[in-house]
């Protein structure tokens, strides 16, 4: 079972960890319905939990269990832009479906609706035992609009003067407070309008920093890892381009630190294992790895796999290893497209997941994706439409875990390949993306993928020993199986003529 400051032995072991994604409010709707009874966070039946660990999975991000409030779900409801888009998943949408967004958290509780803290403690202790590590969300960019601080503390969150509020009045909410009217800052990313069921909180003050902290640690002690949505807004230098014209000209001054940095080296006293994951975009991962945290979003990967072909996936996974290792690969997640939509050949979906599966860093995979759904829930929902499985996808994923839970992936040593022109004036080689790892005594695996839907040909030399006997390269994702000596193979290549988007996962053996 895992304790205080430790992990899941495969959560805190691997290089190479798989997570997955639930929407926790719609799987215990889901369970509900289908036992007939009342299904909780400490009742999720143990066939669910077999199942998860069965796949491969290290740790389960179980989002959206914090406590949402009563004005959070009233904007839901009132925001037309929202109704046309419930309305285009659910042609059956009643008002019991809208239940808020799970990222205008009221308070850091787990919700009652859902377990409460008992019903979480009981679940985490059960999935210990199978070897599966709890991530939660943490939100720390905003808060509800109807959160306890807003009333008692609203210096804690960004307030607009007069003429600021004058200027953008639609960034902006007025509320009664301790010290009298506010008008406070609704929570939001510089590129875009303001969330409006939200509050932004003032990372100028160091009171909030300290009770963010705090917070953070209580959050700690109830599970293994977080996720930190939006972590970039929350660094000095975005939270001043954005903010820093209201609060400076109010008095307030730049920290001298990042909050990330102080809040990981507090939380990590009493948690040294603990995991932190940071949604990131803007290109910003690699700083957010330099103050601490353990995995960082990799949004470019996702925007090349699905946007900008093969060469340039290639030219992004010569990053350094470092940095590859500290990345969290995925091709949808709750608030991207379902792959399945986004990439609509099945063979592109399944060539793109082979692809962030099988380097280094993190895994995450959403519910849904195994199935091949297509239908993107918004958040705010708390039920899905029913979707009828993908055999094809579902037969792929099935295979596909049970190649990357290996030990081969999880502990061994990674390179990317190189590939060559098959012949002159074929520049189709250029859409071949592969990969080595070495296991050692573990074993070695080769990974080939042709991204692209056009056939293509190539030469892929391998990191063979040429003094080594007769190598075998049995395909592990189908029935494929070829002998080569390795001085052909080290040297000129092994050669590949490929359908598009056609793949391998070889088990290599030696000496056959």
């Amino acid at each position: 079972m895992a304790t205080k400051g430790t992990l899941p032995p495969r959560l805190d072991t691997t290089r190479h960890p798989l997570v997955y994604e639930v929407n926790t409010r719609v799987l215990l709707q889901e369970l509900t319905l289908e036992a007939d009874r009342k299904i909780t966070l400490g009742t999720i039946p143990d066939k669910v939990l077999d199942e998860w660990a069965g796949l491969g999975f290290d740790a389960v991000w179980l989002m959206g269990i914090w406590t949402t409030g009563a004005l959070g779900r009233d904007i839901a409801m009132e925001h037309a832009g929202l109704q046309s888009d419930y309305r285009s998943v659910l042609s059956d949408l009643v008002d019991d479906d809208v239940l808020g967004s799970p990222y205008a958290v009221k308070a850091y509780a787990v919700s009652p609706l859902l377990g409460g803290a008992e019903g979480l403690k009981r679940l985490r202790m059960r999935m210990a035992k199978k070897g599966l590590g709890v991530i939660l969300d943490y939100v720390g960019n905003h808060t509800a609009r109807d959160h306890r601080w807003i009333a008692s503390n609203p210096d804690l969150f960004v307030n607009g003067t007069p003429d600021q509020v004058e200027a953008n009045p639609d960034r902006y909410f007025r509320t009664e407070t301790s010290a009298g009217p506010r008008d406070i800052a609704y929570g939001r990313d510089p590129s875009f309008p303001g969330w409006t069921d939200t509050a932004q909180l003032n990372y100028f003050n160091p009171e909030l920093r300290k009770r963010m902290m705090r917070v953070l640690g209580k959050i700690a002690d109830q599970c293994d890892g977080v996720r930190c949505d939006m972590a970039m807004l929350t660094l000095n230098s975005v939270f001043e381009r954005t903010w820093g014209t209201s609060i400076l000209s109010e008095g307030g001054s730049v920290p001298e630190t990042e909050f990330w940095s102080e809040a990981m080296t507090k939380v990590r006293e009493s948690h040294p294992r603990f995991l932190f994951i940071a949604e990131a975009y803007w290109n910003m991962g690699w700083d957010l790895q330099n103050l601490g945290f353990d995995y960082t979003y990799d949004k470019r990967l996702y925007d090349r796999l699905l946007h900008e072909g093969a060469a340039s996936v290639h030219d992004h996974l010569t990053a350094d290893l470092k940095f590859q290792l500290k990345s969290v690969r995925f091709i949808e997640n709750h608030d991207e497209q379902r792959a399945a939509e986004a990439l609509p050949s099945p063979l592109w979906h399944c060539a793109a997941a082979t692809i962030m599966s099988t380097i280094p860093g993190m895994a995450l995979f959403h519910e849904g994706q195994l199935d091949g759904r297509v239908v993107k829930l918004p958040v705010q929902l708390g039920r899905r439409p029913a979707e009828n499985p993908s055999p094809m996808i579902e037969c792929f994923y099935e295979k596909l875990l049970e190649c990357v839970r290996s030990s081969v992936f999880r502990e061994g040593e990674w390179s990317l390949l190189q590939a060559r022109p098959a012949w002159h004036e074929n520049g189709t080689w250029q859409n071949f993306i592969s990969s080595w790892w070495d296991g050692g005594p573990r074993g070695t695996r080769f990974v080939v993928v042709n991204y692209s839907p056009h056939s293509g040909q190539c030469y892929i030399p391998l990191p063979v020993d040429p003094a080594k006997g007769a190598l075998e390269f049995r395909d592990l994702m189908g029935p494929a199986i070829y002998y080569r000596e390795p001085a052909g193979v080290a040297g000129k290549g092994m050669f590949f003529d490929l359908p598009g988007y056609a793949l391998h996962i070889f088990d290599v053996i030696w000496g056959r």
